[in-house]
């Protein structure tokens, strides 16, 4: 029986022992480290004052800027193709914990075609979209790989002159096409502007039967230019075998190769999804 009461105590104050650890532990101030919650000494560490709060982060660059985001953040003035008014509001939130429910449910109304996303070849061909050709039949082999960024002279659209001055090596097969839309920060600016830099249909042409690109990037909503809009989808999406990124942010990023990685959403039957982008130095 003696045997059995030293169990007993050993065991209780072993249980003690760690409840009282574990108590002290989860007061710690480094329970919540300061790179996620913000520094305590500016007042936006999480300690239990009313007066305290966190402060996201909202970050184009991550790992010391090797990983870069070219993704444009879905927001109220985002350009949307033909309209003056921007994006407006897109995101409600019919279940908020302010009004009683358990948890925020937020809901998004917008165009498959909103900011940075992708084109599927249903976009501009019925047969394709009939037959199921939509962003779930996208090749993320395609959509993720080295990829080349390129400068565009300024003072043109994509040509079938510009396509061969820019001297794209054969076996290159994602480019990502930086244009004076950038320059002039087209997707920044809330009201549709019919003059930004695309592709003329003899470019898209030119780079069709003379290069090994399979993924185009653009930085406005159209790869194609305005006038020339139509025309330069059906040479691009025609075969199924050049996928088309719009809407890049290529803001600060020096020409070169990169690792790219897109990722849209597996929307079955859609010919266009939203998508999110980054290059890997």
């Amino acid at each position: 029986m003696e045997v059995i009461r030293t169990m007993k105590a050993t065991w209780f104050l072993a249980l003690l022992f760690h409840t009282q650890l574990l108590s002290f532990v989860v007061g710690l101030p480094y329970a919540h480290p300061s790179s996620t919650y913000g520094d305590d000494s500016n007042g936006c560490g999480v300690g239990g004052g009313e007066e305290e709060h966190v402060v996201p982060l909202r970050r184009e660059e991550y790992d010391g800027g090797r990983i870069l985001d070219i993704t444009h953040a879905l927001r109220e003035d985002l350009p949307v193709f033909t309209s003056s008014q921007g994006l407006g509001h897109f995101l409600s939130l019919p279940m908020s914990m302010k009004n009683g429910s358990i948890a925020n449910m937020s809901e998004m109304k917008l165009g498959a075609h909103t900011g940075t996303h992708v084109d599927a070849p249903g976009h501009f061909f019925q047969h394709y979209f009939e037959a199921g050709f939509d962003v779930e039949t996208l090749d993320l082999e395609v959509l993720n790989g080295q990829a080349l960024l390129v400068d565009v002279p300024r003072d043109k659209n994509i040509t079938a002159e510009v396509m061969q001055s820019l001297n794209i090596p054969k076996g290159v097969r994602r480019v990502l096409f930086r244009t004076l839309n950038t320059d002039r920060q087209l997707m920044w600016k809330q009201e549709f502007d019919s003059t930004y830099v695309g592709f003329m249909k003899d470019g898209a042409q030119w780079l069709v039967e003379n290069t090994d690109i399979k993924l185009v990037g653009i930085d406005y909503l159209s790869v194609g230019a305005f006038d020339h809009l139509i025309s330069t989808h059906l040479v691009l999406l025609e075969n199924r075998e050049i996928i088309v990124v719009e809407g890049l942010k290529l803001d600060n990023i020096k020409p070169g190769i990169y690792s790219l990685h897109c990722l849209p959403l597996r929307l079955r039957g859609a010919e266009g999804c939203p998508i999110r982008c980054i290059l890997i130095k």
